[in-house]
């Protein structure tokens, strides 16, 4: 089973760099945690992560999210409840969001049965390099709950 843990955001805008972070974090890990999970900083590339996205059997997205919870909290959005809460958050209307990417996957019919989002609170995303505490705190948790994740889908997938 081949798990894409996509990191999505802008590094450049403090808080929302979290996802590509916590892919660093994950793919920085020594040894193999979880077989056949592949960690891929999809930063802001849009459109371009679609064959990524359709080529896996399993698919987990980190990214920050507005989920009215203290900065640095993490919710997991599994399956149908992740394709609701894309549906339902706020975002620019000129920018490709993950809800297109995942329209995409549908009209292909590549929609991986086991797929979540994994949402962490921002604080800040203003201009900068660096996350702030809570954020950057939050960083090694949402790896974990990832390896989770994936060790259990591979269990009942075997």
């Amino acid at each position: 089973m081949d798990i894409l843990v996509l990191g999505l955001g802008n590094t450049l805008l403090t808080d929302e760099a979290v996802g590509v972070r916590v892919v660093d974090h994950l793919n920085a890990l020594p040894g193999d945690p979880v077989p056949g999970l592949r960690g891929l900083d999809g930063g802001t590339m849009g459109l371009t992560l679609l064959v990524e996205m359709e080529d896996a059997d399993a698919l987990i997205v980190v990214d920050a999210a507005y989920l009215n919870q203290p900065p640095g909290t993490i919710q997991i959005f599994l399956g149908a409840q992740m394709d609701d809460f894309l549906r339902r958050r706020g975002r620019n209307p000129h920018d490709i969001g993950l809800d297109d990417l995942m329209d995409g996957l549908r009209l292909r019919e590549a929609v991986p049965e086991n797929r979540a989002l994994i949402a962490i609170q921002p604080q800040n995303i203003s201009v900068g390099e660096h996350m702030t505490t809570p954020v950057a705190s939050a960083v090694p948790e949402a790896a974990q709950k990832i390896i989770s994740l994936a060790t259990q889908w591979r269990a009942t997938a075997a």
